[in-house]
């Protein structure tokens, strides 16, 4: 990932773009602090690619197994489903 100045990339945009379009992910600094990394569009796990290459993340697809990690709550008796509560507030969103 390659980095440039906000005055750098204020000079020439397009260029910059069409190095993102060909797949290079560039980030934007002020002062030595990156303010934005801008990615291809076709890149979007890829944005991870750092942190796992540090072994701060790992990426994982979800799946129904995933689901028994999950805590379960038992609701007191006469409470109302939270599932139909949801679906009430979508429905009243909607229109």
């Amino acid at each position: 990932m390659s980095a440039i100045s906000v005055r750098e990339f204020s000079y020439n945009p397009s260029a910059v773009f069409a190095r993102v379009e060909k797949g290079e992910a560039v980030q934007v600094t002020r002062h030595g602090k990156v303010i934005a990394i801008l990615l291809p569009a076709s890149a979007a796990t890829s944005r991870y690619a750092d942190l796992v290459a540090q072994g701060k993340i790992r990426l994982k697809a979800a799946t129904t197994s995933d689901l028994d990690h999950f805590p379960r709550y038992d609701l007191p008796p006469g409470a109302p489903d939270p599932l139909e509560l949801l679906l009430a507030e979508r429905e009243e969103d909607d229109r």
